[in-house]
């Protein structure tokens, strides 16, 4: 087994046709991985994903061969997947206004190219859920918006239209289900490729804290900023030290730690209705 890619919190290893990927208990925020682990959370975003996963096979196939298939030391967090042709855009959808869309919509009232009526407030729910990709930065790099034009001149109209539908499809299913058990998924980043036999497929994670926000539904109040189960926690806190944002970055306190790791854990068993 080769090491094929160390990214900000998971390693890609190669292992003759497919790939294993291990999710750390690393955690990044503005594209720069903090010094400080978080326990479990490699292992938490794993088996949120796979559930997930499975709650979308029949909009589009993903890319999990075997979640057991995998060294043991890797057991829990790393699971055996397919070879992806990655597409060359950041697939995120959003329901409702907050984060970078937000500062967008307020400097020029639109996002990723979508116009917004006037008078929305932060964490406004948005009528329809947009279509909002970006670049995909390297690492170290912030991604950029992008409009739904650019993304028709990088991958053609075919394909563009493919990812947008996928995007909001998910998003749409993930949030109806997460509305059951009490969450709101404000907005959320997907990563689509292509299989060997050319199937556009779900890559990576799915829905986790780290790719997604999370709101507590019966705490939903539009107009100030939510209480959020992601790592929006850990965000806030690592500006609050006047950190600029640029490695290296502070350390962690443990008490920072031990809320992020409980936000983590109390999404999963929302979830999936499983204890951790």
């Amino acid at each position: 087994m080769e090491l094929l890619h160390s990214g900000k919190v998971r390693d890609v290893y190669v292992d003759g046709e497919d790939l294993v990927l291990v999710a750390s208990d690393r955690i990044s925020v503005y594209d720069v991985v903090l010094p400080t682990p978080v326990p479990d959370k490699g292992k938490i975003l794993t088996q949120l994903s796979l559930w997930w996963f499975d709650q979308f096979t029949d909009l589009i196939p993903h890319h999990v061969i075997s979640a057991t298939d995998v060294p043991e030391e890797w057991a829990g967090r790393a699971i055996r997947c397919k070879r992806l042709t990655m597409a060359k855009v950041e697939c995120v959808a959003r329901g409702y206004l907050t984060g970078s869309g937000m500062k967008d919509y307020l400097a020029t009232g639109v996002v990723s190219g979508v116009a917004l009526p006037p008078g929305l407030v932060e964490a406004s729910r948005l009528a329809e859920p947009i279509f909002t990709p970006s670049t995909k930065a390297p690492m170290g790099a912030h991604d950029e918006p992008m409009t739904f034009a650019e993304v028709v001149a990088e991958v053609g109209p075919d394909v563009a239209d493919q990812l947008r539908d996928i995007t909001l499809n998910v998003y749409k299913r993930g949030a109806e289900i997460a509305a059951e058990r009490g969450l709101i998924i404000a907005d959320t980043k997907l990563e689509l490729g292509w299989d060997a036999d050319g199937v556009l497929t779900l890559g990576d994670e799915v829905l986790t804290p780290d790719s997604s926000r999370f709101w507590p539904g019966d705490k939903y109040q539009p107009g100030r900023v939510q209480f959020s189960f992601d790592k929006q926690y850990v965000r806030d806190w690592s500006l609050s030290t006047g950190w600029d944002k640029t490695p290296p970055a502070p350390e962690v306190p443990a008490e920072v730690v031990e809320v992020t790791r409980a936000r983590y854990v109390d999404v999963y068993e929302r979830i999936t209705g499983t204890r951790w």
